[in-house]
């Protein structure tokens, strides 16, 4: 047996993915027998509400190939690119039988990606880094000017691709967790990651998709999807369980920001250079949520990161906890093979939890995840075309294929 790890949102599933695990399975590439996923739950990365509650993403990422479902919590799930794979990479390593780290990058090139995981690791990286960051410029462009200075141009534009800049963050995970897994890596091809109309072949990104269903155009988002994850989103689609819109809880997210106290915004994640008091200031003005996000965003204040600091502050999540290891490991869903993935994983470095009842005996802080995390599921839940009732996360048992 030889089973590989994957960090993924199937926001929503698209071929893409499955050129990404059928490269993991061949024998001329990653040579898996077994794939484990670690996936967001309601809200993903880039600061907003997944497309598609969790329990119908499971369902076609088993359809897609997957063996075994893993919930990358959300504290970790909305963070910045360094903590959302620390975070994931963490709950594979504490599986304690995956061999295989696979993720897909913009160059296909591991050595390329690990000698920029060595730059970012150097020591001067960190002087370089505060003094780019000193001069009132976003994080993203900071890191990638002291790259360049360090080890040039070629590797420094590595960091523009963002699949590249997830690779690096795995493999420096890796080495902070000095894990035995192996990173591989999967070039992507086609669509990249936010091209918005310019799909190629089969492959469309799912920036791409997400636009097409969120306009209801189902019909056209298919080409793009295998068949059996295609089915579960159709099925989800006309029972009126996607796609989400972030629109539906515009007003519900500026009720909560408005009652925002200067306590309550210190203790949000990610804080630097005042984005706290310049959220205050903006909620009291804003009429909606776009313009909130439009007033906050600066140059050194990113729209990402903007995004995840006010999904953040309605949802209630802290400081501090991303930057640990999440507390437990949630099971979500998973065919045979994944059963003998867990069978593997019997000495897990983690409590292993797939029903709510395990939830309430979690030490540590992995109540107050858990809490966190039902919270998310049941706001997010009116976001999309029929809400279903609070309790999804206690409710919605282990999946299994049908």
């Amino acid at each position: 047996m030889k089973i590989a790890g994957i960090v993924a949102e199937y926001n929503p599933f698209h071929s893409g993915h499955a050129y990404q695990i059928d490269r993991t399975r061949s024998e001329d590439g990653g040579g898996a027998t077994h794939i484990a996923a670690v996936m967001s739950g309601s809200f993903v990365q880039r600061g907003e509400p997944a497309l598609l509650p969790k329990s119908d993403r499971v369902r076609a990422a088993l359809a897609g190939g997957v063996d075994l479902v893993l919930e990358l919590p959300l504290p970790w799930a909305l963070s910045s690119a360094e903590h959302f794979a620390f975070g994931a990479v963490s709950l594979l390593d504490a599986l304690g039988c995956v061999g295989i780290l696979s993720f897909g990058s913009e160059c296909g090139d591991l050595d390329a990606l690990t000698r920029v995981a060595d730059t970012l690791d150097s020591p001067r990286f960190s002087s370089l880094l505060r003094y780019h960051l000193d001069m009132g410029i976003a994080f993203p462009e900071a890191r990638q000017r002291a790259v360049r200075e360090i080890a040039g141009e070629k590797t420094a534009a590595l960091l523009e691709s963002p699949n590249n800049t997830l690779g690096i963050e795995y493999i420096k995970a890796l080495r902070a967790l000095r894990s035995p897994m192996i990173p591989y890596t999967v070039a992507r091809f086609g669509a990249g990651h936010a091209d918005v109309d310019r799909p190629l072949g089969n492959i469309a990104s799912a920036t791409y998709l997400r636009t097409l269903l969120r306009a209801d155009r189902l019909l056209e988002a298919l080409p793009y999807i295998p068949a059996g994850p295609a089915r579960f989103l159709s099925d989800a689609t006309q029972a009126g369980r996607a796609p989400s819109k972030e629109e539906r809880l515009d007003r519900a997210v500026l009720a909560r920001l408005r009652m925002l106290t200067p306590e309550d915004a210190a203790r949000l994640p990610d804080l630097s250079e005042g984005i706290e008091n310049r959220l205050l200031a903006a909620v009291r003005e804003a009429a909606s949520l776009p313009g909130l996000m439009e007033t906050i965003k600066t140059r050194r204040y990113p729209m990402t990161r903007v995004r995840r600091l006010i999904w953040s502050a309605f949802l209630g999540v802290p400081a501090g906890l991303s930057a640990a290891r999440p507390p437990y490991i949630r099971v979500l869903g998973a065919n045979q093979k994944g059963l003998e993935i867990l069978a593997a994983s019997k000495k897990a470095a983690l409590p292993l939890i797939s029903r709510a009842s395990q939830a309430a005996r979690l030490p540590g802080d992995g109540a107050a995840v858990w809490t966190l995390e039902c919270r998310a599921t049941d706001l997010f839940a009116l976001s999309l075309p029929v809400p279903p009732p609070c309790g999804q996360d206690c409710t919605e048992g282990f999946i299994r294929p049908e």
